[in-house]
């Protein structure tokens, strides 16, 4: 799928990809959502991770803005410790239930087309992000944030649902 180019194209791939997935994870009871499985990861801890990741790119975002220092993709990690960083979420989560890990997602989510309705064309794509230190635009770090991670997560939720059937 080609990434979105204009502000109104972000908006509408992230609502669609969002409630594709809020869709999918509306009648997963409790018991089901926090099952672990491959990696010591649960439904609930996917859900609790894109919310998470929601927060980090406006971080970073307003961060750059700010002319503080951008840290990718967290303070004390590099991008080549995403398992362990993932890892280190998954524990600080912990005792987030699935309610909770929804309701966060719905927060972050309408936080980030909150952005996104605020910014303008050549916000979200006149130019990389400042302190990326990449080419990427803010539009570009939004969808990877959005609608890229909440399809992600929606491709492995239904393989563990279809994993549960059996």
């Amino acid at each position: 799928m080609p990434a979105a180019t204009t502000k109104d194209a972000l908006i509408a791939v992230t609502e669609k990809d969002y409630a594709r997935l809020r869709d999918l994870i509306a009648d997963i009871p409790d018991d089901q959502a926090m099952r672990k499985r491959a990696d010591d990861t649960s439904i609930k801890d996917v859900i609790g991770h894109r919310a998470h990741w929601i927060d980090l790119f406006l971080g970073w975002y307003h961060d750059g803005l700010a002319g503080r220092p951008v840290s990718f993709p967290a303070p004390g990690y590099k991008w080549n410790q995403l398992k362990a960083y993932n890892a280190d979420l998954r524990r600080a989560q912990s005792g987030l239930d699935w309610a909770g890990a929804r309701s966060m997602l719905a927060d972050r989510h309408a936080a980030l087309l909150d952005f996104m309705t605020q910014a303008d064309d050549k916000t979200l794509y006149g130019g990389p992000m400042t302190g990326a230190n990449n080419d990427w635009s803010p539009g570009r770090w939004a969808e990877a944030a959005g609608p890229s991670h909440y399809r992600s997560a929606a491709k492995f939720i239904r393989a563990c649902l279809r994993s549960d059937a059996g």
